[in-house]
């Protein structure tokens, strides 16, 4: 029987802190052998190289990979909108709906982030030691913050490249997103017959880079556990403890999009009871549980949609698909909190700059998320390298990742339903469960 991949990183992730521990409790025991035995100090080395070989072989595959495909995912997204000149009333609406969404979600996240503090849920020996092992990444972002303080326009203004190309080179991934969106959204504005030979250049590319990800992702098992060895066997017991913070913040947030921020609109906007919209959305959610994918969900999505709360097919045939692409509300929620707890966890801290710089890439990330698995944690490298937060901390997390894109996924697909009938209010549609929703 062929394990799936998740459960291989599930594997990984609990050998790695079996092993982790281990080397945790013999710490001292093992320091004395090396210093009584050349030998066996040699070894250790080897070993101690071999795994970190293994780690980062992976991290440089995801660093590699994280700036084109934004790039050219993002490219393909603005393109499919259409000219924003025939767009339309409703994809005005869909797109303005989305993004505010999205930039709450990411809010909720980075406040709960903040009073929660997961990252710091760890002995401060520990966090001590961690300071230590990435002292680079602490110290860029202690004289990034203690620099000259920048306007928020100023902040704004550096957004927009002066040289795209050397944004690429860089990495500069806010520029990255500012720069990809403008190809896109030009696109749309040229002859098609012009527009299609770009435009299909960067879905080649973007295929060929996905299937890059999924070439990565095979040694990922492997990769979590030399990764987490090493981080594991300087935290200790702290990690457990750690991850646990980490869960419920994600799963907090979560919750908060769904009954609060989802709920408001619900209530407010569109005059639907959120029990009501919950229950009709109820089969559309489980699938997206168990599938955790937006896209695999979509036609159970678009039949709760119309049949279970009574949109038309004209707005929801428009707004779920779309959704399916560009809103990525837990996703979104999800790397803003993943990045606070790396951060707290290593000693760095974010300033509002900072957090306000996770916000936005967070956002603007979701237009060119690809949808294939492990999509997620490229992202997630991205929005770590916006800030200057080292990357090895996701070896920490990726063990529970599959837990939570199960969770974030219903937070996606419910996020679309909620576009669809708010939308549908503002046209003045009546919203009634069809005779059909039986069949769901």
């Amino acid at each position: 029987m062929k394990l799936a991949l998740h459960w291989k990183i599930v594997i990984g992730m609990l050998l790695g802190v079996v092993v982790g521990l281990a080397l945790y409790e013999l710490r001292e025991h093992i320091a004395s052998a090396a210093a009584d035995s050349p030998a066996f100090a040699r070894a250790g080395a080897i070993a101690d190289g071999t795994i970190q070989f293994v780690g980062q072989i992976f991290l440089r595959a995801l660093q590699f990979i994280a700036v084109p495909i934004v790039f050219f995912s993002l490219i393909m997204g603005a393109a499919s909108l259409g000219d924003p000149r025939k767009l339309g009333k409703i994809g005005l609406q869909t797109v303005a709906i989305y993004f505010c969404t999205c930039v709450v979600a990411v809010t909720i996240g980075l406040a709960l982030a903040n009073a929660i503090k997961p990252g710091k849920s760890v002995p401060e020996k520990t966090r001590v030691e961690l300071m230590e092992k990435y002292a680079g990444a602490v110290d860029k972002s202690k004289a990034d913050v203690s620099g000259v303080k920048k306007p928020i326009w100023q902040t704004v203004v550096d957004i927009v490249p002066k040289n795209p190309f050397n944004a690429l080179a860089n990495a500069n991934m806010l520029q990255v997103v500012v720069f990809g969106l403008a190809i896109g959204v030009a696109l749309t504005m040229i002859p098609k017959h012009k527009a299609a030979p770009i435009v299909a250049i960067a879905d080649a590319l973007t295929e060929a880079l996905a299937k890059l990800v999924q070439a990565a992702l095979v040694i990922a098992p492997y990769a979590v556990f030399a990764l987490l060895v090493p981080v594991v066997a300087t935290m200790g017991y702290g990690i457990i403890q750690a991850l646990a913070m980490y869960v419920l913040t994600v799963v907090l947030g979560l919750a908060l999009v769904i009954f609060v921020e989802y709920g408001f609109l619900i209530h407010i906007l569109a005059r639907v009871s959120l029990p009501r919209f919950l229950k009709a959305m109820a089969p559309a959610q489980l699938l997206a549980f168990s599938s955790s994918s937006s896209n695999a969900t979509l036609p159970v999505t678009m039949q709760c949609v119309k049949h279970r709360l009574g949109v038309s097919d004209e707005i929801t045939d428009f707004v779920c698909p779309l959704g399916a692409t560009i809103n990525l509300d837990g996703t979104a929620l999800y790397q803003g909190v993943a990045t606070m707890f790396i951060a707290q966890m290593v000693g760095i801290d974010l300033n509002l700059t900072q957090q306000l710089t996770i916000v936005l890439t967070a956002t603007l990330a979701t237009l060119g998320t690809p949808g294939i698995p492990g999509a997620g944690i490229v992202m997630l490298v991205i929005v770590l390298q916006s800030v200057g937060v080292p990357a090895e901390g996701i070896a920490v997390i990726l063990g529970v990742d599959r837990l939570l894109d199960m969770c974030r996924t219903i937070v996606n697909v419910t996020g679309d339903a909620v576009a669809s009938v708010v939308i549908a209010r503002w046209r003045g549609e009546p919203i009634t469960p069809r005779p059909s929703a039986s069949t769901l």
